[in-house]
């Protein structure tokens, strides 16, 4: 199962919601979705005319082939109607953004996992580096104890 995450949602924003989402893809990007080439940077998920839009994401073009695609073309992800009513309802009320998480083959279909995300502040960011570095510390301080013991 190849799977390519982007780790930058979960350093800068917080998660609220996830959704399972289709995508409308070409052979080539196909290919070089399963060869791992693919770039999440300044990515994000629009809604347009009722319809759910992933905007920036880099797919680079396969190398073996002779008709390669734009790597940054917009591509539709298929929602549910429901899902994408609620979505752009919640997103026209308050601060909140659309993202991609992460793409991975499900029964050998290319699904991104879009997540509903509210920015985190400096210091929550902050926050979460001082508690990883003290837990990181702490396993260390153990291991030495057992080592010594």
């Amino acid at each position: 199962m190849s799977l390519i995450v982007n780790k930058r949602v979960k350093h800068e924003y917080e998660i609220l919601e996830s959704y399972e989402a289709g995508i409308v893809l070409k052979g080539s990007e196909v290919k070089s979705i399963r060869e791992g080439r693919v770039s999440f940077t300044d990515s994000f998920v629009r809604i347009k005319n009722g319809e759910v839009w992933l905007c920036n994401l880099h797919i680079a073009p396969y190398s073996s082939s002779t008709e390669n695609h734009d790597p940054k073309r917009d591509r539709k992800l298929l929602l549910h109607k429901k899902q994408i009513t609620r979505l752009a309802g919640i997103l026209s009320q308050r601060g909140l953004t659309l993202l991609p998480l992460r793409i991975y083959f499900k029964k050998n279909r290319a699904k991104v996992e879009v997540v509903l995300v509210k920015g985190k502040r400096k210091y929550d960011k902050r926050e979460k580096l001082k508690r990883k570095d003290m837990e990181r510390e702490m396993k260390r301080e153990i291991k030495e104890r057992e080592r010594f013991s």
